[in-house]
């Protein structure tokens, strides 16, 4: 079977014109994933939104009533960045239902990767940095209160720390957060996670993959984890307009394949989101992101450039 990819139309949700965050990329994603063929004739598996039950395992339920129903306090959605309308909120239901479904779809197949995700600026109480709902936070929670996992570790390669995710999970033994960023990158006041790796500014591939590979391989042996969440984002690019980091295109694509492909050695399952990104040039940023998928399909498929691989089971 084809890798699952899980869309939904309404990941895509409007902004002002010039608005800083690049909406318009995660329907560019949907349509390069189509166009390269990458559904192998397939469709995407569509999620629903996420209901009010769900989002209240990871929020606060008083914040998640407000974005519901539309009455987000004006300091909060300024810290958010979005005006908090009923779309806006719609789209982080549904990234959030999306990211719940890639999840349980890793479960069952071995992979499988959301064309958004990764909001992890979202602490308990409320959302911040373009971040509404912490959608990997609530899909783990659902897992958990649905007796699906046990113990998960989130591997969070976004440029900027996960300062929501490490908020979320602090005090909880059976999930571990680590976040590999720029240390000089936004949030300026950083909650720890069980483990960070601050990285200097401009720094490129060859120290960025070393400085991973000292410690992947052992986290991901260090438990007997049920699933690995991948927060993929493409903001540690060079040219990312939000980024501090270096790393080539090339660069990226190491990093994604080294990260699938050493939890794929293990057996555990992975989910992949889309973490951030940011250009002006939407449809260089989709093929940008589009790395975890690429990514994703060699790896389950057993070959990356003709050469055997490690088989992902399912």
């Amino acid at each position: 079977m084809t890798m699952p990819i899980v869309h939904h139309p309404a990941y895509c949700a409007d902004l002002p014109a010039n608005h800083r965050f690049p909406m318009d990329k995660f329907r560019a994603v949907a349509e390069l994933i189509r166009a390269e063929g990458l559904l192998d004739g397939g469709s995407f598996f569509r999620p629903r939104p996420a209901p009010f039950e769900w989002v209240a395992l990871a929020h606060d339920p008083a914040y998640v009533d407000q974005v519901f129903n539309g009455t987000v306090p004006e300091r909060i959605a300024r810290e958010i960045g979005f005006p908090m309308r009923e779309d806006i909120a719609l789209r982080a239901r549904c990234a959030t239902g999306g990211t719940v479904l890639t999840c349980y779809l890793a479960l069952e197949h071995g992979i499988a990767c959301n064309t958004a995700g990764g909001s992890h600026h979202a602490r308990k109480a409320h959302g911040a940095g373009f971040c509404v709902f912490n959608d990997v936070a609530v899909a783990v929670r659902v897992m958990q209160a649905d007796g699906a996992i046990g113990k998960a570790l989130i591997v969070d390669l976004d440029v900027h720390q996960g300062d929501g995710t490490a908020d979320i999970f602090q005090g909880d033994p059976d999930i571990f957060t680590f976040s590999m960023h720029s240390e000089r990158n936004y949030p300026v006041r950083k909650i720890p996670s069980h483990l960070d790796m601050g990285l200097p500014d401009a720094t490129a591939d060859a120290l960025y993959l070393e400085r991973l590979a000292e410690v992947l391989p052992a986290l991901v042996k260090q438990e007997a984890w049920d699933i690995v969440i991948f927060n993929a984002g493409v903001d540690p690019y060079e040219h990312d307009r939000l980024g501090r980091l270096a790393l080539t295109r090339e660069g990226l694509r190491l990093r994604d394949r080294f990260v699938i492909e050493t939890v794929a050695a293990t057996g555990i399952p992975l989910a992949g989101v889309l973490g951030g990104g940011y250009s002006t040039d939407i449809e260089e940023l989709a093929d940008r992101h589009l790395t975890l998928h690429r990514s994703a399909i060699a790896v389950s498929a057993g070959k990356v450039n003709g050469q055997a691989m490690v088989q992902v089971p399912g």
